[in-house]
């Protein structure tokens, strides 16, 4: 069993920036695979980004340039730096992992999620 949980999130004007960090329980996080996902009102949950127990990466299309995933195996924790936020990013984000290796674009394949934290960019 893993426990995430997120921070970091809250209301932000266009342009800004944010940090969410996600922070997991267990002593294999290193072999996990990490995923940010977001979603917004009325709207499917949608990838954002993924990284490997090495560090390879994945971002989506719609945040390449902007939002960047990282993650400290030292300390447990996973990291969503967010850049030139725009009001389209307002959502709650979600933290997952996942057992297997791949950098999933797939929800459903995640085995662990926390419970969101709030993203609100204002125009």
């Amino acid at each position: 069993q893993v426990q995430l949980v997120e921070s970091g999130g809250g209301l932000v004007q266009a342009g800004g920036s944010l940090r969410l960090s996600c922070v997991a329980s267990g002593r294999i996080f290193s072999t996990y695979t990490v995923g940010w996902f977001r979603q917004a009102p009325g709207k499917a949950r949608e990838f954002v980004a993924a990284i490997s127990g090495g560090g390879a990466t994945r971002h989506a299309d719609s945040v390449k340039g902007r939002f960047t995933i990282s993650r400290d195996n030292g300390k447990n924790t996973a990291y969503l730096q967010m850049n030139i936020l725009k009001p389209e990013d307002t959502a709650v984000y979600y933290c997952a992992v996942r057992s297997r290796v791949g950098l999933s674009v797939i929800s459903d394949v995640y085995d662990y999620w926390g419970q969101g934290t709030q993203v609100t960019v204002s125009s």
